[in-house]
């Protein structure tokens, strides 16, 4: 099972700083905790879906502009990663130079 990030009065794509390794995310920022990325399960690249426009009805630069999505397992720094760890997805936006949270899978 997972969860979509805005669900209930989030932001979709919850903002969060990203310190990126060789592979991928090393570690992340989550509102006042730290994470600490054990494993890198998966990643991919997504574009947006043909049908979403700009408000003016035309292509949306957006649709050219592909996002990374990084599917990693993740805990709290200071716990144990054989009880706490959680599979996140982490989208890094270059058309908005920014980092989310865009999943937490149970």
């Amino acid at each position: 099972m997972s969860r979509v990030l805005g669900d209930v009065g989030e932001q979709v794509g919850e903002e969060v700083r990203v310190e990126r390794g060789p592979l991928g995310p090393a570690q992340f920022w989550r509102g006042q905790g730290r994470y600490v990325v054990g494993e890198l399960l998966d990643s991919w690249v997504e574009t947006a879906p043909w049908w979403q426009r700009t408000a003016a009805g035309g292509a949306s630069a957006d649709l050219v502009a592909p996002r990374e999505v990084y599917r990693v397992e993740a805990v709290r720094a200071g716990r144990s990663r054989m009880s706490f760890a959680g599979v996140y997805d982490l989208c890094w936006d270059a058309a908005d130079n920014r980092w989310s949270l865009v999943r937490v899978h149970d």
